[in-house]
């Protein structure tokens, strides 16, 4: 990320990053209690708005085709200013239907970029340079996520829920779009394949990613909803936990790139899986409210470890498959995440438990298929 030739590409990643996090942290920090206290939703809907999140995810397959349209990363600019939109409209629809809408169009801006940052990384940095620049992005938008909720902690005591979603949308299509013209990109690196790859070898990629999503979408949709309807956590304790989680994860996560480098992807994921058993099962048995929000910062500080999932693809991939697997990738990250929180809502309805000890048990799961991986440092 020294090098010259890619700086540009690096300084232009960090930036969408910081967009990227203000407007989905933004989102999220005033969503639940959002949902609850104006649009009067139920836990059954929280479980259907959150699954119907991840559509756009599941057809992120559909950036293949949009780059025989646009360039890659103009289209991530463009995916940022979608998002935006999102967000903007999230204040204007008070409503269940409306959350539907306005939460699918901010998700198909979120799920688009995500695809292309994360291919504009693997096709820009080296093996050993991409679980850094990785972390260094997560620890960007871990430092606009403690921006984010210290504007929200002085606004929200003079501004309602709905004019900070409509101002920080605006805020962020207005931002976005001031990197429209930029030219961060480079002419000698292999041509992206621009169609649809699926390859045998890459099978451990398409598994490990699958699980992700699935134990994933148990802790987004149902980890903050528990906070605020169980142990009854406000605005104000919501978001200065978010800046918390950030702050710690501001420091973490480049450290979590380098330990990818000089442990190994095995190794690394090994650890997340087995922290992440015990803490589902915290979620499940806590009847404390600090003991939640450790368990949140815990659960934060293991996610970063999915890094080295797309890593150990760098390291297997044919180099002009990086954007095209990218976009299958988060397809397959968001075929069970599309049904997990719809059906974790209805199991909501019956034990609010169930779908945290489902997420140890897929756990589990991914912990055993981690021990299939085969590289030089595993």
């Amino acid at each position: 990320m020294n090098s010259p030739q890619n700086r540009p590409m690096y300084l232009f990643l960090i930036a969408l990053a910081v967009l990227s996090a203000l407007g989905f942290q933004g989102w999220r920090t005033l969503f639940n209690n959002y949902a609850v206290e104006v649009a009067q939703v139920t836990g059954q809907q929280i479980g259907m708005i959150q699954g119907l999140r991840e559509v756009p995810g599941f057809l992120a397959l559909l950036v293949i085709y949009l780059l025989v349209f646009v360039r890659e990363h103009r289209l991530a600019v463009l995916s940022l200013m979608v998002m935006g939109l999102g967000v903007m409209l999230t204040g204007m629809m008070p409503s269940y239907g409306g959350l539907i809408l306005t939460t699918l169009v901010m998700s198909f801006g979120f799920h688009y970029y995500e695809t292309l940052s994360q291919s504009l990384t693997l096709q820009y940095f080296s093996v050993a340079q991409s679980p850094v620049v990785m972390g260094r992005l997560r620890a960007a938008g871990s430092i606009a996520n403690i921006a984010i909720g210290l504007v929200f902690l002085v606004a929200v005591n003079h501004a309602g829920y709905q004019t900070l979603y409509v101002s920080l949308g605006i805020f962020i299509m207005a931002s976005a779009s001031l990197f429209l013209l930029a030219k961060p990109t480079r002419t000698d690196l292999p041509l992206q394949r621009k169609n649809m790859v699926l390859r045998r070898r890459y099978w451990l990629f398409y598994v490990l990613t699958f699980l992700s999503g699935s134990r994933r979408q148990i802790f987004v949709a149902f980890a903050v909803f528990l906070m605020v309807s169980k142990f009854g956590y406000t605005i104000t304790e919501v978001t200065l936990l978010f800046m918390l989680n950030n702050a710690v994860n501001s420091f973490l996560s480049p450290m979590i790139g380098r330990a990818v480098n000089h442990f190994g992807e095995r190794k690394v994921l090994s650890l997340e899986y087995s922290a992440l058993f015990f803490i589902f099962l915290g979620y499940a048995l806590a009847d404390s409210k600090l003991l939640v929000a450790v368990l949140y910062i815990l659960d934060h500080i293991f996610y970063n470890f999915a890094m080295a999932i797309r890593s150990f693809f760098q390291k297997i991939a044919d180099p002009r498959d990086i954007a095209p697997s990218m976009a299958v990738g988060f397809t397959i990250n968001h075929i069970a995440a599309v049904v997990i929180p719809i059906t974790g809502g209805l199991l909501w309805m019956v034990d609010y438990r169930i779908p945290f000890v489902g997420g140890a048990v897929l756990s589990l799961v991914s912990l055993a298929f981690v021990q299939c991986i085969r590289t030089e440092k595993a």
